[in-house]
């Protein structure tokens, strides 16, 4: 949703994820959340064998206590985007991929590169395809598996533009106005620079979303007022032209959209910049230094690792306010490792910064090395990337085009 947009609606943080049973941003009170977890064990076949496809590292699952349990019930729908980036780094894995992997065993998930979100600031035409390439491989290296979710491209359904142009019709100036995200990055920009669609990307994002008639949507804190958008516009769609209005032009009648409800971590750890332990870790950063990289080589991983900034205090403890740096190393460390705080704690609570730090490298590299080398398998094999890629917009199609030959009609326009 920064630029990480469906970060849009991507969660940089390392807790289960818990669902709301009703959203009401500035206003209205937000119900409980649940969400126990548990832990899984993948592992990663030859990139031909996309049907038993899994991931090599252990990520955490949640099983909220909304999940659909029952084996005959129709399973709750989630979709996530993001943007395609020329760098994914550890935050946005151990943040948001990995909650992927576990929503996709229970939910049923469509993820998605949000390369018409790419274009609202200046970018790099000659790049943008090779970056959403190389995103959609990573995230299938991460451990998306598309037996299990529709992986594909946003520009490839073209529902996507289609209705944001109806949702436009409907949408206030005012409601954007008020966007802080816009706001902010037109004050960097300037108001004379400023293209239209930073405006109104988030009435794509709101089709984003209600396209696929979502039951729940991944969201950061830096999103929560776009979900409000997605929400008040379908309800707004819903109460102009649903119900008996669209029964009389000879729809079925009722709702046209499902609005859709957020979920939203529990306020948890999550992983700041290896320069400065009080700003999050993130791509936009001007400093390479201040992330890992998913794709860095091991010695460049070492070398982050070794100069990345430290304190002076003996010693090794987590949840210090005066040692946020140590509080984050450690925090990626029991990521990364799969030990509890506890144990994280207690083995490492009389290491030296020189020690510790040799620890988490090795521990990194151990780690990311199944990812880097079937990313590399897949990158390579372009027939196999690009069938994935179509067949998860194959998949998203037949839903989005459903519900958008639904509002052409109920808007009152003449049948194709």
């Amino acid at each position: 949703m920064g630029r990480l947009v469906l970060s849009h609606f991507l969660i940089i943080s390392n807790s289960s994820p818990r669902f709301a049973s009703s959203l009401r941003i500035g206003g209205v009170q937000i119900r409980r959340w649940k969400g126990p977890s548990s832990i899984c064990q993948n592992q990663l076949p030859s990139p031909r064998n996309a049907t038993g496809f899994r991931c090599c590292c252990s990520v955490s699952l949640s099983q909220p206590t909304v999940a659909e349990t029952n084996p005959s019930s129709v399973k709750k729908r989630i979709v996530s985007g993001v943007q395609p980036t020329g760098s994914i780094h550890l935050g946005n894995y151990l943040g948001a991929i990995r909650n992927w992997i576990s929503l996709q065993n229970t939910y049923d998930t469509l993820f998605f590169i949000v390369d018409l979100h790419a274009i609202t600031l200046p970018y790099d035409a000659q790049q943008l395809s090779k970056a959403t390439r190389d995103t959609s491989a990573l995230y299938l290296a991460c451990g998306v598996d598309p037996s299990k979710a529709s992986v594909f491209v946003q520009s490839h359904v073209r529902a996507h533009v289609e209705l944001m142009w109806l949702l436009s019709s409907v949408a206030p100036v005012g409601w954007l106005n008020r966007m802080i995200q816009f706001k902010e990055k037109s004050l960097k920009a300037g108001d004379e620079n400023v293209g239209v669609a930073l405006l109104t990307y988030p009435v794509l994002m709101a089709s984003d979303i209600l396209l696929y008639q979502s039951d729940f949507v991944p969201v950061g804190e830096d999103q929560k007022q776009h979900l409000e958008l997605t929400r008040e516009l379908a309800e707004r769609v819903n109460n102009l032209f649903g119900g008996r209005k669209w029964k009389k032009l000879g729809g079925r009648g009722g709702a046209l959209f499902k609005v859709p409800e957020p979920l939203i971590p529990p306020v948890g750890a999550r992983v700041m910049s290896l320069t400065d332990g009080l700003s999050k870790m993130s791509k936009s950063a001007p400093s390479d230094q201040s992330r890992i990289n998913l794709l860095d080589p091991k010695d460049v991983i070492a070398n982050k690792i070794k100069r990345c900034k430290t304190d002076s205090f003996p010693g090794m403890e987590f949840d210090n306010p005066e040692r946020p740096e140590c509080n984050n190393l450690l925090s990626i460390y029991q990521l990364i490792s799969g030990k509890t705080k506890e144990e994280v704690a207690q083995a490492c609570q009389d290491m030296n910064w020189g020690t510790f730090k040799s620890l988490l490298a090795d521990a990194l590299i151990d780690h990311l090395h199944p990812i880097q080398v079937r990313y590399e398998e897949i990158i390579s094999d372009s027939a196999y990337l690009d069938g994935i890629l179509v067949e998860g917009a194959t998949k998203a199609s037949d839903i989005a085009d459903t519900t958008l030959n639904n509002v052409y009609q109920a808007m009152g326009f003449l049948q194709r």
